[in-house]
């Protein structure tokens, strides 16, 4: 039978798709209406997926992914106004991220071996070189950007390999799909756009924090 839970889960999940999809068309086709009122709804639903879900012993855990989803919504309002907020914008992801990276130390504290940390400083540094030369007066807080949430990815991987649990898995989804997000939205933003970016930017963006809000706990609609 069924828990109510699961069925708020799975009805939020719904409405975060389809404001998703609304929200992804109206980028290319408009009204541009459309755009500020979805974007934040599709992550004010994210959001109350991790207010529902319970994570009996480990209350900062799922404080701080609230926290981080919070400061993520900040994020996309700053970045989908007519004005270029972009460094408010970008100040308030390298926060979420910070968020993250607490939740998921809580438990295991932050952890340093070698070979989780690897492909991280290997996509890091392809990154860096793809996009240092347009970077200009950006470099410095790309790059601090850069190295939290690589840092968010790596310990989200640490949590996974010490603890091999179902949320560690669905947190290190959603901490590569940011990663991928953050990748395709810097080279649209500094080197060239490409066809289809925005997808790829916007579809990792909202999986990525649908994974990290089910992290909170083990849910039966996975």
């Amino acid at each position: 039978m069924l828990d109510m839970t699961d069925v708020l889960i799975g009805t939020l999940t719904a409405l975060a798709v389809c404001s998703a999809v609304v929200h992804i068309r109206a980028e290319y086709r408009g009204p541009r209406y459309r755009v500020y009122v979805f974007k934040p709804l599709t992550m004010v639903f994210i959001l109350l997926i991790a207010i529902l879900l319970r994570r009996p012993g480990d209350s900062l855990y799922k404080y701080a992914i609230i926290a981080g989803l919070l400061c993520s919504l900040a994020g996309d309002i700053f970045l989908m106004l007519p004005s270029d907020r972009f460094i408010p914008g970008l100040a308030s992801f390298l926060t979420a991220h910070l968020c993250y990276i607490t939740a998921f130390t809580s438990a295991t504290a932050f952890r340093f071996s070698y070979w989780p940390l690897a492909p991280f400083v290997l996509y890091g540094i392809v990154t860096f070189r793809i996009l240092s030369p347009h970077l200009g007066k950006m470099r410095v807080p790309v790059v601090a950007y850069m190295l939290v949430i690589l840092a968010m990815g790596w310990q989200a991987w640490e949590r996974l390999i010490r603890t091999g649990q179902t949320g560690a898995l669905l947190a290190s989804v959603g901490a590569v799909l940011f990663i991928v997000s953050d990748t395709s939205l810097a080279v649209n933003r500094f080197r060239a756009q490409f066809k289809g970016g925005r997808v790829l930017t916007l579809g990792t963006y909202f999986a990525a924090q649908w994974f990290i809000a089910l992290s909170v706990q083990q849910v039966a609609l996975l």
